[in-house]
């Protein structure tokens, strides 16, 4: 058992009325040792299973790409805030249809937070790296509902602009890439996006490794690490990157767009009909910017990446041209 989780289990068994951890798994490590995620096994309790995300505040000396400062530990460490603060007062809000993991207890030890999570495997088993296209109408189902039912609402304590990537918090990789019409562009891309008239709140980490899928077509995301305001497509583009291959993109691009603003449309109750279309025409012209900036933060944060395929940079003229419309 990994040591900055002990002192937490007397509290967990008393919170959850648990007579007897049976087995206490770690899944995973999180991104730059910042901590771990743990199955525990209960005995006693009103579930069998439950998650914990057992989080290291201090600061570290290492990062995965080489990216390590004092930007990058404090956006870390509010990531963790963030989402602290988003299961307690916004989670409980969504639509039994769009699925997130129950918190069930949280605390905080000096430099060490916890948060105790609903167990999403018994329904949810089934993790992917890359999803067929079915499978992606689901994933794109979720996002859809879960934009529409936060269309222009408050975002207090969450980020003021969803996303890991977004270029007030990445000035070190603007530096590193290598000048060219993106990076000369990116201010211009950044301001668009965050000027828009309809805003919702987005996952900000809406990759395919943060889904769950069920085995009937359902699917339930975790890791809300960098949820925040911001345009919806944001999240649609950054997903389809992180599953489909540069010829996959090509051919699903279109209809997956058409479903997701169907479903979009549908699942925005609040808004009338002349505010859904202004709605779609917005965010149809800003899909292409939402993925030229993210092609942005890649560039100078790890250039060669699998992502940056020559769909991916289509993006750029796309996105280009754009901003000459706009006059920017």
């Amino acid at each position: 058992m990994d040591s900055m989780l002990k002192p937490f289990l007397p509290n967990i068994q008393k919170e959850l009325s648990v007579s007897h951890i049976l087995s206490i798994a770690k899944m995973q490590s999180l991104w730059s040792d910042y901590g771990g995620i743990f199955r525990l096994n209960l005995k006693g309790a009103k579930v069998p299973s439950v998650v914990v995300k057992c989080i290291l505040l201090e600061e570290k000396d290492k990062h995965p790409q080489g990216w390590v400062s004092n930007l990058s530990h404090e956006r870390k460490v509010k990531s963790y805030q963030v989402e602290n603060h988003w299961y307690e007062m916004y989670a409980a809000s969504l639509p039994t249809t769009v699925k997130v993991p129950q918190l069930l207890y949280r605390e905080k030890q000096t430099s060490v937070q916890i948060l105790v999570l609903e167990d999403l495997s018994h329904f949810y088993p089934n993790l992917k790296q890359s999803c067929t296209y079915k499978e992606a109408k689901t994933v794109i189902r979720w996002l859809a509902q879960f934009h529409a039912h936060f269309i222009n609402s408050p975002t207090d304590g969450l980020w003021p602009i969803g996303s890991y990537w977004h270029l007030n918090t990445r000035p070190d990789e603007w530096k590193a890439m290598e000048d060219s019409p993106l990076k000369e562009k990116a201010q211009a891309l950044d301001f668009v996006l965050n000027e828009a008239k309809f805003q919702t709140i987005i996952h900000g980490d809406a990759k395919v490794a943060n889904f769950c899928f069920s085995n009937n077509e359902e699917v339930a995301a975790v890791d809300f690490q960098y949820v925040g305001k911001g345009v919806g497509v944001k999240d649609l583009a950054y997903f389809l990157g992180s599953c489909f291959s540069d010829e996959e993109s090509q051919l699903y691009e279109g209809s997956l767009l058409e479903y997701y603003f169907e479903t979009l449309k549908a699942s925005a109750k609040d808004l009338n009909e002349a505010e859904k279309a202004a709605l779609e025409k917005e965010w149809r012209e800003l899909y292409p910017v939402a993925w030229a900036d993210f092609n942005r933060f890649l560039l100078g944060w790890l250039p060669n990446h699998q992502k940056l395929h020559n769909h991916a940079l289509s993006k750029n003229g796309e996105a280009f041209q754009f901003l000459e419309r706009q006059n920017l």
